[in-house]
């Protein structure tokens, strides 16, 4: 295994933090991650990151739990076993829609709610029993991380980083995978 250098910036405001971002970047220079304790709004964007396909994946997700949710109630409803309850016709799907347009809005809910967390977590690659990746525990309560690989810039990086506010700076060995 080879091992690369990074640069890790900590900075203690993210007020500042994405102050330091947008100055990295104007300066090109390649943020490889960024550890927060807490959402930082616009921070995706200040870093150049491609939005996200997840909306698309929810979309789909509720569209089969809506498609589960009408072959179901046919089939039990109008094929399998079919009842006279108060009256209503038990020959046609479509006579008794109005009756199971509840039962069609929870199980959208309920595939695109389940299957949007499972996908989240695979994507994210956060299952059962793995080992967190977080470089320092402080990132966790009030503290933000930079993350900058380095290609034999280390003064100059050092130097771009302590102009941008960061209350420390570390250059780290990093297995690379």
């Amino acid at each position: 295994m080879e091992s690369s250098k990074v640069i890790q910036a900590i900075y203690n405001d993210d007020d500042v933090l994405m102050a330091a971002v947008k100055k990295v970047k104007a300066e090109k220079h390649h943020i490889e991650e960024i550890y927060t304790p807490f959402p930082v709004h616009g921070l995706d964007k200040a870093m150049g990151l491609a939005p996200t396909r997840l909306a698309i994946a929810s979309f789909i997700y509720g569209c089969i739990g809506l498609i589960i949710a009408v072959l179901m109630m046919n089939y039990m409803m109008i094929s399998d076993w079919p009842q006279n309850i108060g009256g209503k016709p038990s020959f046609s799907y479509i006579e008794n829609m109005p009756a199971f347009v509840p039962i069609m809005f929870e199980l959208t809910v309920f595939f695109a709610a389940h299957l949007m967390v499972i996908t989240f977590y695979l994507r994210s690659r956060m299952w059962p029993f793995k080992k967190a990746e977080n470089p320092d525990p402080r990132t966790t309560d009030d503290h933000f991380l930079m993350e900058l690989a380095v290609h034999g810039n280390e003064k100059e990086l050092e130097n771009l980083l302590k102009e941008t506010g960061a209350v420390e700076i570390n250059i780290v060995d990093k297995e690379a995978h």
